[in-house]
């Protein structure tokens, strides 16, 4: 199975759903089109509502982002992955592009106060100062656009995604309004069952989650093993368990397929000073990731919109 709209089941299969955290036109459910533009996206409240409408069969996969380039991890995700009692099966790379928007008549002139996620507004901070404009926080991008077409006021504008525009009868006034031109959000696929790459197929990336043993250098000498056997450690992220400051937990994903003999040997040697390792996911890498590395390795990719 790949993320990146090929599954053979999902394109002639009708019906299907891929679950999304957010409202309509959110840059989930835009993952959600460019992954699997065959599947049904079904518009989630909250992250948990997603999960479990996979665990139901309400949904056969969930699309969540897990960090971006510019905000960082997603908050709350760490804590729901390890109990969640599903399987990482793919990853999606979205380039992040926001349009401010606003009802049709309403113009660059017009417009006085900007709705959007936090975020969103963060990353659009010197478009929104060169305007002019007043950042209004919200909770998503996407009800910011339908809270914009639903008050039919020329003074509101929105920042969120093409597909929200579309959605709510918004025109775009100005396009690709972000600050960085990198922004990019990486989502994992879950499903309800493992669905592991096989061994050999290309470039692969395990993810999982462990706990050191309580044991002087314990971290050090778990992560040791990754070292010796040449094993690329793409991630390693700490977060608190049970609302202690000592209880801490480790996200991580490594390059390789745990059949592989170095994995192997890897993830040995990190379960002797673990008390706990689960592993999530075996899945195919993007193709996203080779191409960023050869543009970054030729700089050719651009940074930000300096002096725009």
């Amino acid at each position: 199975m790949t993320a990146a709209g090929n599954d053979p089941a999902a394109t002639k299969t009708t019906g299907v759903r891929i679950a999304y955290q957010g409202e309509p036109g959110a840059n989930s459910h835009l993952a959600c089109r460019e992954a699997y533009p065959d599947l049904d996206a079904l518009a989630c409240p909250t992250f948990e509502e997603v999960l479990h409408a996979v665990r139901s069969g309400e949904a056969r996969y969930a699309m969540i982002p897990i960090e971006n380039s510019v905000a960082g991890r997603v908050a709350d995700i760490h804590h729901l992955l390890p109990d969640a009692d599903l399987y990482i099966v793919g990853e999606h790379f979205l380039r992040v592009r926001h349009q401010l928007m606003a009802v049709p008549g309403a113009g660059l002139n017009s417009i006085k106060r900007v709705l959007s996620h936090t975020h969103a507004l963060g990353q659009c901070r010197k478009k929104l100062s060169e305007l002019g404009l007043v950042p209004v926080p919200e909770a998503d991008t996407a009800g910011s656009a339908r809270v914009v077409a639903e008050a039919k006021d020329p003074e509101l504008a929105a920042i969120a995604s093409s597909l929200a525009a579309e959605i709510y009868g918004l025109d775009i006034l100005a396009s690709d309004v972000e600050d960085e031109l990198h922004n990019t959000t990486r989502f994992v696929i879950l499903a309800g069952e493992p669905d592991d790459a096989d061994p050999g197929s290309g470039p692969v990336i395990t993810t999982f989650i462990f706990r050191v043993r309580n044991v002087p250098a314990a971290l050090y000498k778990a992560l040791g093993g990754f070292a010796t056997n040449g094993v690329n450690m793409m991630k390693l992220e700490s977060y608190q368990l049970e609302g202690t400051f000592n209880a801490t937990m480790f996200y991580s994903d490594i390059e390789g397929h745990p059949a592989d003999r170095l994995v192997r040997l890897a993830l040995e040697e990190l379960s002797f000073f673990s008390s706990e390792v689960k592993v999530l996911g075996t899945y195919p890498a993007s193709p996203y990731r080779a191409k960023a590395a050869h543009l970054a390795a030729t700089g050719q990719i651009p940074v930000s919109r300096r002096g725009r």
